[in-house]
């Protein structure tokens, strides 16, 4: 046997074995690693490094089956199940599962941000959101879908990824039933019952429900357009403009009429083309009522009502004839 004990000669077949035995010697009990051959004169010492470097969870969730290292993680997580947030933030009224996120939420109303990125300068109220925001410097997507194999900065991202294979939306909006597959998405939509828009243009005092349309706004104002073509040359303010110019490079038109088979660069080009079978004409002249399929087609309707009325006051405007 490869494994002796200095101390007595006695041999044995494995390391851990010898570790052992050791323990009757120094007449300290030693623990030992069941996956390798590390020991331990303490239990918890044992529980730690099979936590660390093993990756154990030994506490489950009996609700769902979502297992942790540590027992008081298990505790924060039991309270997702039963709603009970006992931490609460003395300014707003937040609650909060954790004493360590109410510490986190507090500093949006101190302004206290102490990590700060190395790269660019820009600072965050918690490690992990420095953490999300320096692989977008290092182009670093380590969550990586099973279906498609796309990958994702966060596990939060690739969450809300698999949804769009699962048909998941577990956000329904209270007034119509819609439903989302993001809390986000299901605030931006309700701010279409509310009217609410609460993002503003410094330049024009236009009005906006998400800070993207501000954004992508913004760019009429300064005429930035970061999203160029490869093909042309052309450049575009938002990346979906710059996608379907593409297609007419490519000739790729994904939109399809389950009516007549028609295909279209667009699902806006599709939305106006299926109009052309139900008969639906949404926009209607204030005039005379005629109505139209596109706006673009009653805006150049409302003209022939511009021009004749700029034609009428111009002839009440000239001078009347006289005959001498």
């Amino acid at each position: 046997m490869p494994y002796s004990c200095d101390l007595c000669g006695s041999a044995f077949p494995s390391k851990i074995v010898l570790k052992s035995h050791i323990g009757t010697h120094t007449g300290k009990k030693v623990y030992c690693c069941e996956m390798c051959d590390s020991f331990f004169i303490q239990k918890s010492l044992l529980l730690i490094h099979m936590r660390t470097d093993h990756g154990v969870k030994p506490y489950c969730c009996e609700d769902c089956g979502s297992s942790f290292t540590q027992k008081h993680n298990l505790i924060i997580h039991m309270r997702n199940h039963t709603g009970e947030k006992p931490y609460s933030c003395t300014d707003c009224g937040s609650k909060f599962v954790d004493k360590s996120y109410l510490k986190v939420h507090m500093r949006n109303h101190t302004g206290e941000k102490p990590y700060s990125c190395d790269v660019c300068g820009s600072s965050f109220t918690a490690a992990s959101y420095l953490n999300k925001h320096m692989r977008s410097h290092t182009g670093e997507k380590p969550h990586s879908c099973d279906v498609c194999h796309s990958t994702f900065t966060t596990a939060s991202c690739l969450k809300i990824h698999m949804r769009s294979h699962t048909g998941e939306k577990p956000y329904s909006c209270n007034v119509c039933g819609s439903s989302f597959t993001t809390a986000s998405y299901l605030q931006t939509h309700t701010r279409l019952h509310t009217g609410e828009r609460p993002h503003s243009c410094d330049v024009c005092q236009s009005a906006f429900t998400t800070a993207s349309d501000l954004k992508i706004h913004m760019r009429s104002h300064t005429g930035e357009k970061p999203y160029p073509c490869e093909v042309c040359g052309s450049s575009f303010s938002v990346k979906s403009t710059l996608n379907k110019h593409m297609r007419s490079h490519s000739g790729e038109k994904p939109h399809c009429c389950e009516l007549c088979h028609s295909l279209f660069t667009s699902s806006y080009s599709l939305k106006v083309h299926v109009r052309s079978h139900t008969g639906e004409k949404p926009y209607s002249c204030e005039v005379c009522r005629s109505s139209f399929s596109v706006k673009s087609t009653l805006m150049k309707h409302m003209k022939t009502h511009i021009e004749a009325e700029l034609s009428h006051r111009s002839r009440e405007c000239e001078p009347p004839d006289i005959q001498l």
